[in-house]
């Protein structure tokens, strides 16, 4: 039986039951409307996470716009390669875990 983040309260429970047991949230199941993917986030983190463009994708703003100030800069581009790389390294252990970045984005 596999276990699913509830895009509500971020808690796990069971994919096959309809709702959230936690905070009552349908389950929605994969591929719905606005959700994230975890193969674009990859993408996104490898080709330009030095500029933040994976942290824009996943709605996690602030630390993107830090991200690109600093790339604009040759001594803030080795930060943000190095920040890049440990979010690169993050996403790799939950390879192909959807669920792990729609909980990402859904955080406030």
């Amino acid at each position: 039986m596999a276990m699913i983040y509830c895009y509500e309260c971020g808690k796990k429970f069971s994919e096959s039951a309809e709702k959230c047991p936690h905070c009552g949230a349908p389950n929605r199941g994969k591929g719905g409307a606005g959700e994230k993917q975890w193969l674009i986030a990859f993408l996104l983190c490898l080709f330009l996470g030095a500029w933040g463009a994976h942290r824009f994708y996943l709605k996690q703003t602030a630390s993107a716009i830090v991200m690109l100030i600093l790339g604009l800069t040759i001594f803030g581009l080795v930060i943000t390669w190095v920040w890049a790389l440990v979010d690169l390294i993050i996403l790799l252990c939950h390879a192909g875990d959807d669920n792990y970045v729609n909980k990402i984005a859904k955080r406030k």
